[in-house]
């Protein structure tokens, strides 16, 4: 390893340092609710994105036509992990090697978060340690869901 790159490493590695005090909130964990759920691993203050990602992606439609062209297995993972609807998949440009915490928000009808337009989150209360964050997936996606 060069010094120069050494120093280059310190920066990041300071950087990353920040982010994660300032930034990290939730974990994965199994929920009572439904398979997989984020919780809070520190109190989060009303008012804020917890979910904030380092990795910047956009989501691409893929059509059911598309999507019938994968594997079973595939096209079972993109049902469970991506929303749908009638024009097709909303699917993650990163693939699904890389996954954002907010496919793990399970639903309920009185959410703590919000999805924005932008497809950012906001807390609409304050999060307890140790809590599942959820939100209401008739709100964010306009339709019914029943389970």
């Amino acid at each position: 390893m060069t010094r120069q790159s050494s120093r280059q490493d310190s920066g990041l590695s300071g950087a990353l340092l920040q982010a994660l005090r300032d930034e990290l909130y939730c974990e994965l964990r199994p929920s009572a609710r439904h398979g997989i759920g984020v919780f809070a691993i520190r109190r989060i203050p009303k008012g804020i994105d917890p979910l904030v990602s380092r990795l910047k992606h956009r989501e691409l439609r893929l059509s059911h036509e598309q999507v019938e062209t994968l594997p079973q297995a595939i096209q079972k993972t993109l049902s469970m992990f991506c929303y749908y609807d009638e024009k097709g998949f909303l699917v993650p440009s990163t693939g699904l090697n890389v996954v954002d915490m907010a496919i793990y928000l399970n639903h309920d009808k009185a959410p703590n978060l919000r999805m924005q337009a932008d497809g950012s989150f906001k807390s609409l209360v304050s999060i307890r340690k140790g809590e599942e964050l959820t939100m209401d997936y008739d709100h964010s996606f306009g339709a019914v869901h029943r389970f």
